[in-house]
């Protein structure tokens, strides 16, 4: 008996030792709730995360693969240095204009079979972990293709998922995809598998212990995007590169760097509610400005005639009524759209745009990215593709005073697109352009990167609400949910609040809206984006109550801060965001019965503020109504409803 305790004891000594010696670092958010382990066992690089002591992500892969040497197996751990950093920035295009960002940082080496060096670099800060890889040179290689990567993230069994699908290449309308225009499903279980992944961002609820949110940001032309994708693994997810097939087969799915190179950052972001969540600036926080602004851009709403009045308001006519709709509300900008090169024209576009500046009005015009990457035939084409055609245009849109272009039909995810995002940006700074994208990918870093970037769509958005009725039935759904997922990460560009009851010019008829107008009102402000294109329409001038144009006129687009009140992803969503000292806090609905909710609202508590929410009947009204002094609230939102509260 003496002999078996002995060797019992031996043994559990032994795996003691094992796990000490396979755990090579550690590292803890500031706050020391976020705790960070990394492992090197078999040859293999893992890490693992806690948060209040709770598992989040068991032990997951780390490493990736090049066309020169495989840092995803055979690696030996050299060492590991610690440090911290803390900064302080503005950015008002973002959910909180004044950032402090402080965080600890861990640099782990290893060495592979061939002796060359793999870097990777953590920061931790309180709820959130970023980390990317370095490759030194190898040798006389000086240059590499990054293949693939071996970086995952391994979940609890309990987990259920809120991802949206990454559509096949080279489908959908003109063969545009993929745009990260796909739905979402919530509360999934782990490990559905699909046929081309899932985009990021991807939200996780790991039962009781809470909610972890993946992303990626620093994404530029010297690299390509990501993605998720599953594994053989149900609780596995891996970084996936861009498939062959994208923007029509043209570039590598890899990415090709020169060395000394560092990836993209991979972000999580971890909390026991979805506070942290919703609330991140991880994807701002670990970027910087590649290039100074030529000046200083202007951000604001703007008036849009395409979303439903259609192809047929791309007219000289049609444009004026709109501009004129954007004075009489104050709005900063107009929207014109796509097909204006041939229905309108350059010159009688240049006295367009003069019109529209006498009435305090600046002009956006609609450009095709394309190219080659896909067949979208709507013009201007093959003007943003090409370096030379692009500042020739964009020279000639300085000149007649356009102050921002909206590009839309990208090819995917490529190094290749990347760079053409990239050289439009860049391009566009030169002669003081705003650029939107449309029909593109997942923003990653763009608004601290690229001073004159003033949004993506990357969204299933309201332009489908006019041509699918099954999206217009889940409207509601999508819409408590991108305040957890979506835009969480990066400003979208939905182009929403509409006030007709039936999305057509005529407000009669067909696509019946099936949300009420304070649903529509608390989208203007859920919703962040720093020029947001609103749908209201020239007759909502007369047909709409004054109440609603009243607040439609003074919503701001940009925020000094963003705070989590309530809500759970796909069910209903309350969040409130502060422009200087004014303070809205907007909610939705989208259960199918109606919602009585506790607010805790310290930022107006004592305070008289404007209620605009819907009765029993659907109706949307508004009064003034009394915050208590601890700050409290009870109010009940009716299904697909909304409301806000301002001050």
């Amino acid at each position: 008996m003496k002999k078996i305790t002995l060797l019992f004891l031996s043994l559990i000594i032994f795996c003691l030792l094992s796990e000490a010696k396979a755990q090579v670092a550690e590292i803890s958010s500031p706050d020391g709730k976020l705790k960070l382990n990394v492992f090197s066992e078999e040859g293999k690089a893992s890490y693992s995360v806690t948060f209040q002591g709770k598992t989040m992500l068991d032990k997951s892969p780390l490493g990736l693969i090049t066309n020169e040497s495989d840092f995803s197996k055979n690696l030996k751990f050299i060492d590991s240095e610690k440090d911290n950093i803390s900064k302080k920035y503005s950015n008002k295009k973002i959910k909180k204009s004044e950032v402090e960002y402080k965080a600890n940082t861990l640099i782990v080496s290893f060495m592979n079979a061939d002796q060359f060096s793999l870097g990777i670099e953590f920061q931790v800060s309180d709820n959130n972990i970023a980390f990317r890889y370095e490759i030194l040179p190898m040798k006389d290689r000086f240059s590499a293709v990054v293949e693939s990567e071996a970086t995952g993230y391994r979940f609890p069994v309990k987990t259920t998922t809120f991802l949206s699908p990454m559509m096949k290449p080279m489908t959908g309308f003109a063969r545009t995809a993929p745009s990260y225009e796909s739905g979402y499903k919530a509360d999934a279980e782990l490990g559905i598998k699909t046929d081309y992944g899932y985009v990021f961002p991807g939200l996780f609820h790991v039962g009781n212990e809470g909610w972890v949110l993946l992303s990626e940001t620093g994404v530029n032309s010297l690299y390509c995007a990501s993605h998720l994708n599953t594994t053989s693994e149900k609780d596995l997810y891996q970084v996936a590169y861009p498939n062959m097939q994208e923007n029509n087969g043209f570039g590598s799915s890899g990415a090709a760097i020169s060395l000394p190179g560092k990836t993209p950052w991979r972000t999580i972001t971890i909390g026991d509610s979805l506070q942290p969540i919703v609330e991140t600036t991880i994807p701002f926080d670990v970027v910087e400005p590649l290039y100074e602004p030529s000046q200083e851009y202007q951000f604001g709403r703007s008036t849009w005639s395409w979303i439903l009045w259609q192809d047929a308001s791309m007219n000289y006519d049609d444009q004026t009524k709109f501009i004129d709709l954007a004075s009489k509300l104050n709005y900063e900008f107009i929207l014109i759209d796509a097909l204006w090169d041939k229905n309108i024209g350059k010159e009688r576009m240049k006295e367009l745009v003069q019109y529209a500046k006498s009435k305090n009005v600046g002009v956006i015009l609609w450009y095709n990215s394309n190219g080659a990457a896909n067949d979208a035939p709507m013009g201007p084409r093959n003007k943003m593709s090409n370096t030379v055609e692009r500042k020739k245009e964009m020279k000639w849109l300085k000149e007649i005073g356009v102050k921002g272009l909206k590009v839309d039909f990208f090819g995917g995810d490529k190094q290749e697109t990347m760079r053409l995002y990239e050289d439009i940006l860049s391009d566009a700074n030169d002669f003081g352009l705003t650029i939107i994208f449309h029909g593109a990918t997942l923003p990653r870093g763009w608004e601290v990167m690229y001073p004159n970037y003033a949004g993506s769509e990357a969204v299933l958005a309201s332009e489908m609400l006019y041509f699918s009725e099954d999206v217009r039935k889940q409207e509601a759904f999508f819409a408590a949910l991108h305040p957890f997922i979506r835009n969480t990460v990066g400003s979208m560009e939905f182009g929403g609040t509409f006030l007709n009851k039936f999305l057509t010019k005529s407000n009669k008829e067909k696509n019946k809206r099936l949300t009420t107008d304070g649903f529509q009102l608390a989208t203007a402000v859920l919703f962040q984006n720093p020029i947001q294109m609103f749908g209201v329409m020239p007759n909502n001038l007369t047909d709409a109550p004054k109440f609603q144009l009243d607040f439609m006129k003074d919503i701001p687009t940009l925020w000094d801060e963003t705070v989590f009140i309530d809500g759970y992803p796909g069910k209903y969503s309350v969040i409130a965001r502060r422009h200087n000292d004014k303070w809205y806090v907007a909610g939705v609905n989208a259960e199918k019965i109606s919602k009585k909710l506790k607010l805790n609202l310290p930022m107006l508590a004592g305070k008289n503020v404007e209620l605009i929410n819907d009765d029993t009947s659907g109706t949307t009204f508004t009064k003034q109504v009394s915050i208590s002094k601890k700050g409290t609230y009870e109010i009940e939102i009716q299904p697909n409803g909304g409301f806000i509260l301002k001050n």
